[in-house]
């Protein structure tokens, strides 16, 4: 707790030696202004594909009757055409590292823009049913892409002290962007709304010409002159940045001397701790039924009592939005893990509430019971995943493994991500006629096993350089640097 005050006492960055009294303290404003400019910038050109995210996810779901009339679509042929973006996202997420790594973060972003603009455009003149799925899987890859390299960039850019707030602006844009699509597409038709989603891609591809490239990311790929006149920009003129670059240096050299990664070389001793917590994150952020929740949320309030689900959603979307800026706010002052665990305990909660709605239904107990269970259920669970749950394990996974490893083990977590996502997404229904209130109390179980596992295995990274973190997690990367 000590260290934590100390660094919080710290100014933002350290400024160039050589000034003295008033022009030192006139440097530091100044630097450290321009410094947060730049990181502001940089980090909302990133979130623009954060918010495409969000309007992809969203875009099925009050797009259906549209379709379904004007390109005389069944149900089952709909219903391939909202499923098979996560498809889509698979096939992204399995090439994310590996694109990252090789063409960098900025042109990943680009290229993922590309994806989805062509993929709106196909379902924006599309006449028959294979335009649609062929543009929602272009999309698929796209957003499979940037749910991995958004977090690591935002991660890669931003100074210790302010990484954990700024990483988390990924799911609020997300969570802001399928708000917006929700609401959108009940007065607009789905063509519109279709064009509407390429707005934020363009927005990024212009964003991007001016925005720096990941130092840590060109330090590692051998463009060392790049490497510092990218960080400069990023940490403001006037700063000095020799301790940071130093230290990045020093890491690098440690990787150098590591042997090429490969996916395999994720489960060895050294990675394995990093490998569970990624891994252990993803999975049970997806079993703990989010999906199952979010994308059947109006089918739940119908099934529960309600005589339609408008009322519930919106109640839902009003929630989300403001308690993921609190997780924003808190985050580098609470930590990730107290968050983390408080979070679970709310979806736990929401879980077991929407399980007894479902309970009271078939015993009989009551409408107005039903009714008030499941919305209060669906708001703290709403609300509690959008305080920790839905962007922490990105943000964690972005500070946990060493650039050598991210590519490889940011595949694996982001295909651990949408598999579970699918995986959720598809049983929910056979599981919801096998036993309604059965299947909550199965997600209440596994959230509940979260806080465990957040307890036990998942380490704070506040306050630290991703450097430290991985140091840390990895005995390999303790020693001084090879020489």
């Amino acid at each position: 707790m000590e260290h934590e005050d100390q660094e919080a006492q710290k100014p933002l960055l350290a400024t160039a030696a050589g000034s003295s009294g008033d022009g030192r303290q006139g440097a530091a404003a100044s630097s450290s202004s321009s410094s947060i400019a730049v990181v502001v910038a940089s980090t909302a050109v990133a979130v623009a594909g954060s918010f495409e995210f969000g309007i992809s996810v969203g875009y099925s779901s009050p797009s259906q009757p549209g379709i379904m009339r004007d390109l005389d679509l069944s149900l089952a042929e709909y219903s391939l055409f909202g499923s098979i973006l996560t498809i889509g996202a698979m096939l992204g997420a399995i090439v994310s590292g590996t694109v990252a790594d090789h063409v960098g973060r900025r042109c990943t972003m680009a290229i993922s823009d590309l994806l989805c603009i062509l993929g709106y455009l196909l379902i924006t003149f599309s006449q028959n049913f294979w335009w649609l799925d062929i543009g929602r899987v272009s999309i698929g890859c796209g957003i499979g892409l940037l749910s991995y390299v958004v977090p690591v960039y935002i991660s890669e850019i931003t100074p210790k002290n302010l990484r954990g707030g700024f990483a988390t602006v990924n799911q609020f844009m997300i969570c802001c962007g399928a708000s917006l699509a929700y609401v959108l597409g009940t007065f607009i038709t789905w063509r519109t709304l279709a064009i509407i989603g390429v707005a934020p891609c363009l927005l990024q591809l212009v964003g991007l010409l001016v925005t720096p490239e990941s130092p840590r990311w060109l330090a590692r790929f051998g463009h060392p002159g790049a490497f510092e006149a990218e960080l400069q920009k990023l940490r403001g003129k006037g700063t000095d940045i020799s301790e940071e670059a130093v230290e990045i240096k020093d890491f690098t050299e440690k990787l150098q001397h590591l042997p090429k990664s490969k996916m395999l070389d994720l489960f060895e001793k050294d990675y394995i701790h990093a490998v569970t917590v990624g891994v252990g994150l993803m999975a049970l952020q997806q079993f703990g039924g989010v999906n199952a929740i979010c994308f059947y949320a109006s089918e739940i309030f119908v099934s529960a009592g309600f005589s339609s689900g408008n009322t519930g959603m919106l109640a839902m979307v009003a929630v989300q939005i403001p308690m993921t800026g609190l997780g924003v706010l808190l985050m580098e002052k609470a930590g990730r893990r107290p968050l983390l665990m408080v979070s679970a305990a709310g979806t736990c909660l929401g879980c077991l509430l929407v399980g007894l709605s479902f309970l009271a239904k078939e015993h009989h107990w009551g409408k107005d019971l039903n009714i008030l269970l499941a919305l209060a259920g669906i708001l703290t669970f709403g609300g509690s995943f959008s305080l920790g749950m839905g962007g922490i394990p990105w943000v964690i996974m972005s500070e946990i493994f060493p650039i050598n490893m991210k590519g490889a083990a940011g595949s694996l977590v982001t295909l651990v991500s949408w598999l579970g996502s699918w995986t959720v997404s598809y049983s929910f229904n056979f599981l919801l006629v096998w036993n309604s209130y059965g299947t909550f109390f199965i997600f209440a179980s596994i959230c509940g096993l979260t806080v465990v596992f957040v307890e036990r295995l998942v380490p704070e990274t506040k306050g630290r350089t991703l450097e430290e973190i991985q140091a840390s997690m990895n005995s390999s990367l303790t020693g001084p640097p090879h020489k």
